[in-house]
């Protein structure tokens, strides 16, 4: 054996035995403060008798942690999310009484309930110990890197080049920073809240920052499946009413994401961004990775392994990452509790309610899809693979109920950049060079719901348009975001929108929104209602909306003159004449014509598509549910979200302007082109050309026939590695969910019944 090895054995083995020793002292410590915990026999022991009894059991708790408590968390893929983090405790402590167990002569004992409070302690020390050892020693902490790298490549059959690795093609990252807008980051940069991200940017070298904009739809439903799938054809909203069917589509609903993503490939005849070598981690859509963890649209396959939440398990299966996380959740939920409280008692405003299961939700996002997540994409990177796209909706949850410019949404752009950093640290010890994207999916808007500002809701005024009966008092528009759906998946309750929509009245309009923009569909109606129709039906309802000072414009289509956009004063524009900077739409800014146009010419646009008013001199808007930071429609930030790229890669205008001429972006009303690029779709596209720059060109979908044949199906091995330099390795069992894109299946080998086990979308 080397010198160099048997200095790497030597260091191991006494990190081993110090963070055995710090365990003995920690379990002594416990038995002198805790009464229900002894190490002792009744009659007392020796100092020397108790010392060795206490480093029998921490020694006997460190073995059970690192073989059992894997097949525990293996086993308890099952159980939802939310429940598996209620539950590590109860499990960390069941090991820590089998532990006392296994001291010779029964001089172990403690209570169940004290068992679980030393099980969090040991398990929290000693993962602290293995990480300050780890940071001390740098070089034994790049020799652990880089075996653990060495040990998945040999896994999954990646060949090392000659040079070691790190002289081979670079892979990419791309971190989608849910919710954040283009001004938001660069103030948060300037600021000091994300130094990681401010660093990035004054390094000449480094990266760039450039806005884009989004569609009308400005969610993550519609930009995510354009950026991924290249393509968001007929996605009016977050949420919409299909007449033929008789259902409501809402992209956070795993049936409906899996029939989103397969609309997309059957269009594009390509797999996604990630086909080739791809992971994609916590997003709604696959991207056509092979390698899948916290997918939404995958949750709603059958079949082992089907489940998302089997992503989990890499991470829960270090006890350490499990007690961190599941004190870094009760925590949270503490921090928003005191949050909510200390709003009402300043009876700040605008606000809404936090009540109920939103400190656990924002919890979830904010804690657990976070570790999760990032401990995901550093497995990745470890294992030397070309593509990950992963999505952190930690802001985006609590800038719905705090805004998106509140000291509450800030501390979590702080939370964010540290993990960032993590990610970027990581990159320096990776078998492979790794070019570090990040990116949004939209932004947010502020302002006051259009309940709370006038009273009462959209369907409300509708109905009151309609000549129907409205309740006394105005029912709240329930909240709907990506995490909030996710939690009510997980316990099996419909999200938001499905209920009254899936069995509406034959006579009763069906009135969902996202965000600002709100949808009207006439089920009894066939085809798309036209504005004679309604008329005649209804003679008050367009005019009671276009009227409304909360509402900007509404697009309808008119037997006579083919769509047009209604406002204020009887203004009506036909959408072929539309122009920026005029009419109803003037005050939404360059390319709020273009995206009118591109909407109406969805097969499922709504019969009444209506967008909130938007003041452009506070930048606010009113949403149609209970949010004080909202997107979905057109107004402000929630529109312009960024990109931030390596000064390495392609120009994104230039990138838009190689691939074709459709990327190119639209003028302003000035004749002035935008900063960046216009549509998801674009955004696609550069992404698309970033990662052939790097890797080469892509391998092409086998095609057959004018829809192509895709399948779906594919072995992943879910490898993450702990984060923060826990020593444990923990892998993931091989499981069928969906994957590269491959021929000789029909497209609707995609699908997936309603009501298929789903799993969270983190």
């Amino acid at each position: 054996m080397s010198d160099g090895r048997w200095r790497a054995a030597g260091g191991t083995l006494i990190r081993v035995v110090s963070v055995w020793a710090v365990s003995t002292l920690t379990l002594l410590a416990l038995a002198g403060i805790l009464p229900d915990f002894q190490l002792q026999a009744d009659d007392g022991d020796t100092v020397t008798r108790t010392a060795f009894t206490a480093a029998w059991g921490a020694g006997a708790f460190g073995l059970l942690s690192a073989l059992v408590w894997p097949v525990l968390v293996r086993a308890l893929l099952i159980v939802p999310a939310l429940v598996l983090g209620a539950l590590v405790f109860f499990l960390n402590g069941s090991l820590l009484l089998i532990a006392l167990r296994l001291i010779p002569d029964g001089r172990g004992d403690a209570a169940p309930e004290t068992a679980v409070v030393v099980a969090a302690v040991m398990s929290a020390v000693a993962s602290a110990t293995s990480t300050a050892l780890a940071v001390r020693d740098d070089d034994a902490y790049r020799r652990r890197l880089s075996r653990l790298a060495d040990r998945r490549r040999r896994r999954s059959g990646t060949p090392l080049s000659a040079d070691g690795g790190r002289g081979g093609a670079p892979g990419i990252v791309f971190v989608q920073l849910d919710g954040v807008g283009h001004d938001v980051l660069e103030q948060a940069a300037a600021d000091g809240l994300m130094p990681t991200v401010a660093g990035l940017l004054a390094d000449e070298a480094g990266h760039r920052l450039t806005p884009w904009t989004t569609d009308w739809s400005s969610q993550t439903g519609a930009s995510q499946l354009g950026i991924l799938h290249g393509s968001n054809f007929d996605v009016p909203a977050f949420r919409w009413f299909e007449k033929e069917t008789g259902t409501a589509m809402v992209s956070s609903r795993p049936a409906s994401a899996l029939e989103l993503q397969r609309r997309a490939i059957a269009r594009t005849h390509d797999g996604g961004l990630l086909t080739v070598d791809g992971a994609s981690r916590g997003n709604l859509f696959s991207g056509g990775a092979d390698q899948l963890a916290l997918v939404l649209s995958m949750a709603a396959r059958l079949g082992k392994g089907s489940r998302s939440r089997a992503g989990y398990f890499a991470y829960f299966s270090d006890p350490a990452n499990a007690v961190r996380t599941a004190l870094s959740f009760v925590a949270e939920v503490g921090r928003e509790i005191g949050q909510s409280v200390r709003a009402r008692v300043r009876k700040e405003s605008p606000r809404v309610k936090r009540g109920g299961l939103y400190p656990f939700i924002r919890a979830f996002a904010t804690v657990v899809e976070r570790d999760v997540v990032v401990a995901a994409v550093i497995g990745d990177m470890f294992a030397g693979r070309t593509a990950v796209y992963a999505d952190l909706v930690a802001y985006d949850e609590v800038a719905h109920h705090s805004g998106p410019h509140s000291r509450d949404a800030e501390k979590v752009l702080s939370r964010l950049d540290r993990s960032l950093g993590l990610i970027m640290k990581i990159a320096d010890h990776t078998p492979r060079g790794y070019r570090i994207v990040l990116l949004s999916d939209h932004g947010q808007s502020p302002g006051e719901t259009f309940a709370g500002r006038y009273g009462l809701t959209l369907k409300d005024l509708v109905r009151a348009g309609c000549g129907l009966p409205v309740p006394r008092r105005a029912q709240r528009t329930r909240s709907a975001s990506e995490a909030r759906d996710a939690v009510r998946i997980a316990l099996h309750r419909p999200v938001a929108g499905e209920r009254d929509a899936e069995h509406p009245k034959a006579s009763d309009p069906v009135v969902l929104a996202s965000g600002n923009l709100g949808l009207l569909s006439f089920p009894d109606i066939e085809g798309r209602a036209s504005r004679e129709q309604l008329d005649r039906r209804y003679p008050a309802l367009l005019g009671t909306l276009a009227a409304h000072p909360g509402i900007g414009f509404l697009l309808v289509r008119s037997e006579k003159h083919g769509s047009v956009v209604l406002g204020r004063d009887g203004a009506q524009v036909p959408v072929s004449e539309l122009t920026d900077g005029e009419g109803p739409i003037a005050v939404f800014g360059a390319g709020a014509a273009d995206a009118v146009r591109r909407t109406d010419t969805f097969p499922h646009v709504a019969d009444v598509m209506v967008n909130s008013m938007y003041d452009p001199e506070t930048g606010q808007v009113h949403a149609f549910e209970e949010q004080i930071g909202s997107h979905g429609g057109l107004g402000g930030e929630q529109s312009r979200p960024f990109l931030l790229w390596p000064r390495t890669l392609t120009d994104p205008l230039d990138a838009m302007a190689a691939e074709a001429p459709r990327g190119t972006s639209p003028a302003g009303p000035a004749g002035v082109p935008p900063a960046g690029p216009v549509g998801a779709e674009a955004v696609h596209r550069v992404l698309a050309r970033w990662l052939r720059e790097l890797s080469g060109p892509q391998v092409p979908l086998q095609q057959e026939g004018a829809a192509g044949a895709v399948r779906a199906d594919g072995p992943y091995l879910d490898e993450s590695s702990p984060i923060e330099g826990a020593d444990a390795e923990t892998t993931g069992e091989p499981v069928r969910t969906d994957g590269p894109v491959r021929a000789a299946e029909p497209l609707r080998s995609l699908t997936g019944p309603d009501d298929a086990a789903p799993g969270p979308h983190v």
